[in-house]
């Protein structure tokens, strides 16, 4: 397979967990300049996914790094895991949890309908543990330095949130969303609905636009691809 690096490629590929999106972007970079001998090449990816998260994350290159916002804008679809009962200050496994939750009374109907509710344009307030700007600083540097951060709410759109299985206290689920859209503020979200707390355990990105993980690689792949014969 031959790479036009320069000109503009898309590249697929399927975040490994524990990786930020700028670790793949660096290391993809790294990759074609090394290999290739290419001295200076632009490198961009089209959405964050949190370093717990997996799933797919599109990367541009070149002249096709223009197109990111394009990406950015489609629609995404997620599937993973809330845990029912208890709420962290990052809504997922980044932190401790904070506060626990008798779930005895929740019943299939009721979980249901809290996805029902959620479902459609609704106002998201993002996570503090997010990567949003305030005054030139990350959110997230904020929250894990515990100074106080307040996010406006934003409008998102929620356009089916199915939940594909529940077995308490977890309860997976799939979502098709709007860009800005945050799945750890939906967990968030959810739990209250419940008046009974949650929190995202896993998280994957399955699919943006027409473009699905399926059609992903990873970063071991993409190093085999520029070189066959590399051997770590």
């Amino acid at each position: 397979m031959s790479f036009d690096f320069q000109a503009g490629e898309v590249l697929l590929f399927n975040k490994p967990i524990g990786w930020t999106s700028f670790d793949v972007v660096n290391k993809v970079r790294y990759l074609i300049k090394s290999h290739l001998g290419i001295k200076k090449i632009k490198v961009g990816h089209a959405g964050t996914l949190d370093p717990l998260a997996t799933g797919l994350l599109i990367l541009c290159t070149g002249k096709f790094t223009k197109r990111l916002q394009e990406f950015q804008d489609e629609e995404k679809e997620y599937t993973g895991t809330f845990f029912l009962g208890a709420t962290t200050p990052s809504f997922d496994r980044e932190t401790e949890v904070d506060k626990t939750f008798d779930i005895s009374n929740i019943t299939k109907d009721s979980i249901l309908s809290a996805a029902k509710q959620l479902t459609g344009d609704i106002e998201q307030v993002p996570p503090v543990f997010s990567a949003i700007k305030i005054k030139g600083k990350r959110a997230y540097d904020y929250a894990r330095n515990n100074k106080d951060v307040k996010l406006n709410p934003r409008k998102v759109s929620i356009n089916e949130f199915e939940i594909t299985g529940i077995k308490l206290p977890e309860i997976h689920f799939r979502v098709r969303c709007s860009k800005g859209t945050y799945i750890r503020s939906l967990a968030r979200d959810f739990g209250e609905a419940l008046g009974a707390g949650s929190y995202l355990t896993s998280l994957c990105r399955t699919r943006s636009g027409s473009l699905d993980v399926s059609e992903s690689m990873t970063i071991e792949e993409f190093q085999h691809l520029l070189h066959p014969h590399y051997s770590p």
